[in-house]
């Protein structure tokens, strides 16, 4: 008579390693995230206004600002500063970068400002969101940032942008910008006035040139580093253009 200690013993079961295990946890995490993005992307986008009126809203704002628009053509300096400084990938993306996307749910989670806004996001802000930076405020301006771009061309996009700034001062578009600090028309910008004025951008009253040069100056050069980043100019240009003079006109 056999006893069950006389039967062979079966082979353990096999060992899960460790790392599988993180990676499936990594996985499940991951589609957690996921699905909450979407979850709060579709209720957004029910939750959001359309953007037909963007035009409109821009030029309300200028309306009660007493200051005028940008006519004519985009200033080409401006807008190469504006872009290689703000968003470098604004012709390739539907109004959301994806390296922002990625970290838009750990953002809304936490609260945290993790930057990587798009124009589209900024301008979306401004004009629908009150300038408004909480975690909501956030998410309702990555949807409506994609409404815009779906709904307006990058050339219309970035003329709203640039009208819709401001740049410090007491100066609201690019226009009362140009004129306001160089006496010129934004067209009509050297490189050294244009990347002062994209440097604007971030923080319009610490970097304000006629208050804290101090500032500005490192600043600007920061947007010709990004200028020359993105091809626009070369390294000896960009060194040329920070030894140069603003041409303030203001005092």
């Amino acid at each position: 008579m056999h006893t069950t200690l006389d039967r062979p013993l079966a082979p353990p079961p096999p060992r899960r390693s460790r790392a599988g295990r993180l990676l499936r946890r990594t996985a499940a995490t991951g589609m957690v995230g996921l699905l909450l993005l979407l979850v709060l992307g579709a209720a957004a986008w029910l939750a959001t206004p359309g953007v037909g009126d963007a035009r409109q809203r821009v030029d309300a704002m200028l309306a009660a600002q007493g200051a005028p628009a940008l006519e004519g053509e985009l200033p080409e300096r401006v807008a190469l500063a504006v872009l290689a400084t703000e968003d470098s990938r604004f012709a390739d993306h539907p109004g959301v970068d994806w390296r922002g996307a990625l970290r838009a749910p750990w953002g809304v989670l936490t609260g945290e400002d993790l930057g990587g806004s798009t124009l589209g996001q900024q301008l979306a802000k401004n004009l629908y969101e009150g300038g408004a930076d909480d975690a909501l405020a956030r998410l309702r301006s990555v949807v409506l940032s994609v409404k815009l771009d779906a709904y307006w061309s990058k050339e219309e996009l970035l003329r709203m942008y640039l009208d819709a700034a401001y740049f410090g001062h007491g100066f609201y578009g690019v226009t009362a910008a140009s004129e306001g600090y160089f006496g010129l028309a934004p067209g009509e910008l050297s490189w050294s006035q244009a990347s002062l004025l994209a440097g604007l951008l971030q923080a319009p009253s610490a970097y304000d040139p006629l208050q804290h040069p101090e500032r500005a100056a490192p600043r600007q050069e920061h947007v010709l580093d990004r200028l020359v980043d993105v091809g626009t100019l070369t390294r000896a240009e960009a060194d040329e253009v920070a030894a140069g003079p603003w041409g303030l006109v203001t005092a």
